[in-house]
């Protein structure tokens, strides 16, 4: 290993799809030393983004899991299952835990986000959809009698509940305070055409509309409007779980504050996933990104550097994708909200820098144009006369 401490174990917390990234490849890459993974959920790893998707239609458990229960021993992982971490000790170089304290000789940190939760009175009313515990209850409510939903939010989480929901027939009010679906992840463009989409379903759907309250028997909006719903969803967001890093003395902004290596002050403490605040390689911020793909990728890049491969700074192109209805969107690389957005074609949007240099590529149902995109990307940034190659 590459560090100060060739042997000590290295204790991975946060089994989520990255955690568990980081077990099996420190198996995949030689590493012989003890790995801990602790989670504080009760079942096998899991995949979370089938959760608001497929999860509510098929049902099935046994297709979440990531690695069968076989899996650990046969690579002598020692999953802590149903563990939680109550505080890292540095100087002792140990986590302290529910079922006692545990020593490092290096350290992951892969906790996750949480639901944000905004001060919206009533909202202990209102349903998450993070865990699987929270999608087996709502997938009851969903494959039960018709019912009236709210949702809390017009983000990729929002809408594929939203989606799902209709076509089980329920009544969807979607009430987004931006105003425009997935803001933050998508252009105008595509904003638009997703809106249209879930008109076209059925879906209500309210923009620049805050809820301003949850009620026994629905939502109230910030125009006074009250919409009747026997179920609300929150779905505004995340914050990443930085509580026991910050309280262990690491530098915490918007995310565990890593450098390009994913290591935080510490030398021996790394972060990675939803939690981790790093260097965008391309456009320099700092940048927090809530993605599978990124988290598997941070975790290919730790192991690297813990076993000797001694790897330059991060720099794996960011993807993501959203599946509602019979639409999949896929975003190859990563926008600035200032980016300039262009339709190039139907369902087709690039987004550019103000050097007028590809950042981005967004898509409906267009697989070719995606992979050439991440592909291509996965280069450098182009001009728009290379950009227009994708198309061809």
């Amino acid at each position: 290993m590459a560090s100060d401490d060739n042997t000590g174990p290295v204790v991975i917390v946060g089994a989520g799809q990255g955690g568990l990234q980081v077990a099996a490849s420190l198996r995949q890459a030689g590493f012989a030393g003890p790995v801990v993974l602790i989670g504080d959920e009760p079942w096998l790893p899991y995949q979370r983004p089938p959760l608001s998707k497929t999860y509510v239609t098929e049902g099935r458990d046994e297709a979440l899991w990531l690695r069968p229960e076989s899996f650990f021993d046969a690579q002598q992982i020692d999953y802590r299952r149903g563990t939680r971490v109550l505080a890292i000790d540095r100087a002792a170089r140990r986590v302290d835990t529910t079922a006692g304290p545990v020593a490092y000789g290096q350290l992951v940190l892969a906790t996750g986000a949480r639901n944000a939760r905004p001060p919206i009175p009533g909202l202990d009313r209102a349903h998450d959809l993070r865990t699987l515990a929270d999608a087996q209850h709502l997938r009851d409510i969903v494959l039960g009698p018709q019912r009236r939903f709210g949702v809390i939010g017009g983000g990729f989480i929002g809408l594929e509940f939203a989606a799902v929901a209709r076509k089980y027939g329920h009544h969807v009010v979607v009430a987004e305070a931006a105003p425009r679906l997935m803001s933050r992840s998508v252009s105008p463009q595509m904003s638009e055409a997703f809106a249209q989409l879930h008109q076209n379903l059925g879906n209500d759907i309210r923009l620049g509309q805050a809820v301003t309250a949850v009620t026994p028997d629905g939502m109230i909006l910030d125009n006074g409007e009250r919409i009747d719903a026997d179920h609300v969803l929150l779905a505004a967001g995340v914050r990443p779980n930085v509580e026991l890093a910050e309280a262990a003395g690491l530098d915490v902004d918007n995310g565990i504050v890593v450098d390009g290596q994913l290591l935080t002050t510490d030398p021996a403490i790394s972060a990675m996933g939803d939690c981790a605040s790093f260097p965008d390689p391309r456009s320099g911020r700092r940048v927090r990104l809530e993605s599978v793909q990124a988290a598997i990728d941070h975790a290919r890049h730790i192991v690297a550097r813990l076993t000797g491969a001694a790897p330059g700074p991060y720099a794996a192109l960011p993807w993501f994708w959203s599946d509602q209805a019979d639409w999949k969107l896929q975003i190859a690389g990563l926008a600035m909200p200032e980016d300039r957005a262009e339709q190039v074609a139907d369902h087709v949007v690039f987004r550019f820098d103000a050097l007028d240099l590809l950042t981005a590529v967004e898509t409906v149902n267009g697989p070719r144009v995606h992979m050439k995109a991440r592909k291509l990307l996965g280069t450098g940034m182009l001009d728009p006369a290379q950009a227009r190659a994708l198309l061809t």
